[in-house]
């Protein structure tokens, strides 16, 4: 038996309400690489729902025994069940506002899952360029479920779900003209707006392509002989 568990959870609603899914990923030892999933449609619901059906399926696929920490993006579902939770059973599942807890049954069944089990909910940010591994998976997967409405995961022996588009690409490094014997230009020319005189003692016009060379702007080819 494992000495503990990490695992995260997502869930994805889109249109919210609409076509909504829920995932959940258990890493392997190293807490980083997934080594089982799963993920399903929940046809249309809301992003709340989503997240907090994504949270009992995890918990219903772990051992009970072994102490579990859960990784999320969701702030709601995981003030739901950790901070929200007592309050709501002392006042009759009723909000500060005296008005019905909104996913009562799905939080009531959490609720019943977390008994007597240990279990550190860890809040992660979603779509980072270098961000937790074991949610981004979780939140590919459910962006997936929802988007195809299909049941996937690594018992199914489903590929690994496809990149978020809404996570940002990293920056690409800026290119740049290097010249030889050293030091660099930019290979950006542009028109310019008033006359001028080149490096090569000659003149440009008003509206002539120019480029920026060691000295100021010039033409394009004296950049490159100047060298």
């Amino acid at each position: 038996m494992r000495e503990r568990v990490v695992a995260a959870c997502d869930g994805a609603s889109k249109g919210n309400p609409g076509p909504a899914g829920w995932a959940w990923v258990v890493s392997d030892d190293d807490e980083r690489t997934p080594a089982r999933w799963e993920a399903g449609p929940l046809g249309r619901a809301t992003n709340n729902v989503a997240e907090l059906t994504a949270l009992e399926r995890l918990l219903t696929a772990v051992d009970p025994e072994v102490p579990l920490e859960v990784r999320m993006d969701s702030q709601y579902a995981m003030k739901a069940v950790t901070t929200w939770l007592p309050g709501w059973k002392r006042n009759g599942w009723k909000t500060s506002a005296g008005k019905p807890v909104a996913n009562q049954e799905l939080v009531v069944r959490i609720d019943a899952l977390l008994d007597g089990r240990s279990v550190e909910f860890r809040y992660v940010p979603a779509h980072q360029v270098d961000g937790d591994p074991l949610n981004d998976f979780a939140d590919r997967a459910a962006s997936q479920a929802a988007s195809v409405q299909e049941a996937a995961g690594s018992a199914l022996g489903s590929p690994v779900p496809p990149p978020s588009p809404d996570t940002p690409k990293s920056a690409a490094p800026r290119k740049k003209t290097v010249r030889r014997g050293g030091g660099a230009s930019s290979s950006r020319t542009l028109k310019a707006k008033f006359p001028g005189r080149c490096v090569c003692g000659r003149s440009y016009a008003a509206g002539e392509s120019i480029a920026k060379n060691a000295q100021g702007w010039g033409h394009p080819e004296c950049r490159t002989a100047e060298a």
